[in-house]
């Protein structure tokens, strides 16, 4: 009789570690993300960084960078999108390649999304297919009419002119920044 109820007890102190256990580490991401609002454009500071271009390279890479300024935790869901405008004209626009998982973004954390788009040597004449500006239009995922623009800027800090020679722009899932 004594086996049997300290058996029960040991059985019981394990489950509830177990628990306990499952209860602690299932407060990642995912699960609290359905808690809380998707992000909005709007909550969001923005900052687009054109990293050094490597010798002899025809691609360009930069940086996304996407802190949320707003009160309360969001979920970034999805990729956000990016665009580089010629007035009305012609336009590269940027598409997600891999998979974007939901992230509980808490206030003042950051997001980053790499960029990589190809790049026009200097001294290409003006063409069709050119996109040159020094703003972006980025919103959100899921917020497009919430659009703003965004100055792009070098590692300095100095705004910087992209020129871009092709229609899209490749954008990695984004990640939780690195602090």
């Amino acid at each position: 009789m004594r086996r049997r109820s300290l058996l029960a007890v040991v059985a019981t102190a394990l489950t509830l570690t177990v628990t306990a256990g499952v209860a602690v580490t299932g407060c990642g991401s995912s699960r609290m993300a359905a808690l809380h609002a998707n992000c909005t454009t709007k909550g969001l500071r923005w900052k687009l960084t054109v990293l050094k271009k490597k010798p002899r390279s025809e691609q360009r890479e930069a940086r996304l960078s996407i802190a949320n300024k707003g009160a309360a935790p969001c979920v970034f869901r999805g990729f956000p999108a990016f665009e580089v405008h010629v007035g009305k004209g012609p336009e590269s626009g940027a598409r997600g390649h891999g998979k974007a998982l939901p992230i509980d973004l808490g206030r003042g954390g950051t997001v980053t999304a790499g960029l990589r788009y190809k790049d026009c040597p200097k001294g290409t004449p003006p063409s069709a297919g050119m996109v040159s500006n020094d703003t972006a239009v980025v919103s959100a995922p899921r917020d497009y009419p919430g659009r703003q623009a965004v100055v792009a800027r070098d590692e300095a800090g100095k705004r910087l002119r992209m020129t871009l020679c092709a229609d899209r722009i490749w954008m990695d899932p984004p990640r939780v920044a690195a602090e």
